[in-house]
């Protein structure tokens, strides 16, 4: 874990201080990769948390990912439609629940089970 955290901090240096400028041309196909990239690192994250990470399974879903929604967004760009937003929001969507699932297993981590479920059930009455 130490070793990631280290790999992002030197990740947005190097991005800070020699920034790359990239083609409009392949500004979708870079859009759709960080989004995929970032929704795959919360996948592995929440699956962390839950015991139930593997980096076979992790790796296999970057590259899986990835690549479809490459393959739909060039797909888009040849029909002239604009199928990288809908790969965009499909990636949103899975980062959104994932970010749910992290926030749900840190309060369960750190509160307890059964406080986090009391207050869910107060907070329904």
């Amino acid at each position: 874990m130490l070793i990631a955290i280290l790999g992002l901090v030197l990740g947005i240096l190097i991005g800070a201080y020699f920034p790359v400028t990239i083609p409009l041309i392949y500004a979708r196909y870079t859009a759709v990769a960080i989004i995929g990239l970032f929704d795959s690192v919360l996948g592995a994250l929440r699956a962390n948390l839950q015991g139930k990470y593997s980096t076979s399974i992790f790796i296999s879903g970057v590259l899986f990912n990835m690549s479809l929604a490459m393959v739909v967004t060039y797909l888009g760009d040849k029909l002239s439609l604009d199928l990288y937003l809908a790969v965009l929001v499909v990636f949103m969507m899975r980062i959104f629940k994932n970010i749910g699932q992290l926030r749900y297993s840190l309060l369960t981590r750190f509160l307890g089970k059964r406080r986090v479920l009391a207050e869910i059930t107060e907070d329904k009455s």
